[in-house]
């Protein structure tokens, strides 16, 4: 997919969502979730290292992302999304992935993975697609966290600015 395509489709998911800024990845993938209907649950890891900062695992009723335990929050996110690229793609797993989640998760059978990406390199069109949503989504987020407004707490002051502010948001 064409990078302008990818940019207009990551917007038209962000506005269906209706997250607000400033970002919250957690907030993002449970409204993802829910729209999808398959709770994506995040699972912070201590991935080996060398080898993938994020797995996303579909199982038959959720989906998984296992990021990086140790390394910063900001690169956290940042791999969670990737991870989120992937589900938004609707990308096929690698072949051959079952002995890594055997090794990393012994307490899931491998029959109950349907579909599993790790991330390792960015040498397939589908993981520079990935990376490419996650730098989008951060992007973006970098402008509206700046520029939005604090969401007041009050219900009829938010409605207020609601009708009458100016618009901010995935646009």
């Amino acid at each position: 997919m064409k990078e302008r395509q990818l940019r207009r489709r990551c917007k038209r998911e962000l506005q269906s969502l209706n997250v607000q800024p400033p970002l919250q990845v957690e907030v993002l993938c449970r409204a993802l979730g829910e729209r999808r209907g398959r709770p994506i649950h995040l699972v912070p890891y201590s991935l080996p290292v060398p080898g993938p900062f994020g797995v996303w695992i579909a199982t038959g009723a959720s989906d998984f992302i296992v990021y990086q335990r140790e390394t910063t929050k900001a690169h956290q996110d940042h791999i969670i999304l990737h991870e989120v690229g992937h589900i938004l793609a609707d990308h096929d797993g690698d072949d051959g992935d079952e002995e890594l989640w055997a090794l990393m998760m012994p307490d899931i059978a491998p029959e109950a993975i349907r579909r599993a990406l790790r991330r390792t390199s960015y040498d397939q069109e589908h993981e520079r697609e990935a990376e490419l949503v996650a730098t989008i989504i951060l992007e973006w987020a970098a402008v509206l966290n700046r520029v939005a407004p604090p969401q007041p707490t009050d219900a009829s002051v938010r409605r207020v600015q609601t009708a009458l502010g100016d618009r901010q948001g995935w646009l």
